[in-house]
């Protein structure tokens, strides 16, 4: 787990939230799939169909994966294609990061807040409710998640640049669950 020891006071708080928000969200993990098991034992064994179980299913993974994507990242749980950057030395591989979330994260999440507001914003002047008769009403607060992923991964981004920064300025040592990183040391 990153060290925010070391890092300014907001950074370190920011930091610490999105440790404690992606924790929490682990938890809807387990009652997305106590739900679906209701699902499956209503439909099978009693003949219920229940809409709005399964629309809740569905919100519910959406929300765990685009609100927990900042927490991934964090953790560096993303995709990464490493052939030649594990080989790197930690201040290497932090301008790498640096380059990577300057020029790639930063502008694809401010393009999909900007792309996205309208969207939402219409969706939340007439109160999208679901198509389904039964379903949830509020399918305005599902598409609320949008914005909401890019703006938790940019407050990550703003994190992890000022956690490689201090890296590259040799302040604070890379993150020791690193295993790719370890190695260097």
């Amino acid at each position: 787990m990153p060290d925010t020891t070391q890092l300014p006071a907001l950074i370190g708080a920011l930091d610490r939230a999105s440790e404690w928000f992606g924790r929490t969200l682990a938890w809807l993990i387990i009652i997305m799939m106590l739900i679906q098991f209701a699902i499956v034992l209503l439909r099978y064994a009693f003949s219920v169909n229940s809409i709005f179980m399964q629309e809740l299913v569905m919100y519910m993974h959406a929300s765990i994966f685009m609100l927990a994507a900042a927490y991934t990242f964090r953790h560096d749980g993303h995709v990464r294609v490493d052939i030649f950057y594990r080989g790197m030395s930690p201040r290497r591989q932090a301008l790498i990061n640096v380059v990577g979330i300057l020029t790639l994260l930063m502008p694809v999440m401010v393009f999909i807040i900007a792309s996205s507001l309208g969207y939402v914003a219409n969706s939340w002047r007439i109160l999208e409710g679901s198509s389904d008769h039964g379903g949830i009403p509020a399918v305005f607060a599902l598409k609320t998640l949008i914005p909401l992923f890019a703006l938790l991964m940019i407050v990550q981004g703003v994190i992890e640049l000022v956690r490689n920064g201090y890296v590259l300025a040799g302040r604070i040592a890379p993150a020791k669950g690193d295993s790719h990183l370890e190695e260097r040391l």
